[in-house]
């Protein structure tokens, strides 16, 4: 028995001070030498704090919508649909997500839509769009906020995030960053429509 009880006790001590001593020093000290310490960074805005990698929801026509979510934008349950594109269910929610938008933007026609803007992202917490996913967006807001076309679509270009490393992915916009650009151009207190 000694045999066997005496190796077990030994490789049980030798695996939790691996890795429930060790293992945790190491990650919180690469966490220590991380920008913001690994606390995330945070956007502020109107006495509120958001995390700048979690999508935000904009429900309000005088924003620019963001990406949709399957999990209703909550960080601690993120992942997709797990629904395949031919299930009708899920047909189902990205049409009735195309006719909404396209309810909301008259002069978009279906084909114009980026996919980006009527289905989710594989964690659901996309905080970017495309250029293009904003731009269709321009008619919509110019028209609510009586701002000019050309006006916002200069704002856009201001925020565009260049892929990474200047060649990995497409160019992107932060949705949330970009909706208070908008509301500081407008001269309104703030994001109020973040969920």
């Amino acid at each position: 028995m000694k045999t066997h009880v005496l190796p077990a006790i030994k490789m049980t001590i030798l695996t939790f001070v691996l890795f429930a001593i060790l293992y945790p020093l190491v990650v919180w000290g690469f966490e220590q030498l991380s920008p913001n310490h690994g606390n995330g960074f945070l956007i502020e805005n109107n006495g509120k704090s958001y995390y700048e990698n979690i999508g935000q929801q904009f429900t309000e026509n005088q924003y620019f919508w963001s990406r949709p979510s399957a999990v209703d934008y909550n960080a601690a349950g993120s992942g997709a649909s797990n629904k395949s594109g031919s299930n009708p269910e899920y047909i189902k929610e990205v049409e009735d997500r195309i006719t909404h938008f396209m309810s909301q933007n008259p002069t978009v026609k279906r084909e114009q839509i980026p996919t980006e803007i009527v289905t989710a992202s594989g964690s659901g917490l996309d905080p970017h769009l495309s250029v293009k996913a904003l731009e269709i967006q321009v008619p919509r807001i110019a028209k609510l906020r009586n701002i000019e076309e050309t006006e916002l679509l200069r704002l856009i270009e201001n925020h565009i995030e260049s892929p990474l490393l200047g060649f990995l992915g497409p160019e992107k916009v932060h949705v949330l960053g970009f909706n208070i650009a908008l509301d500081k151009m407008a001269g309104k207190k703030g994001v109020e429509d973040v969920k």
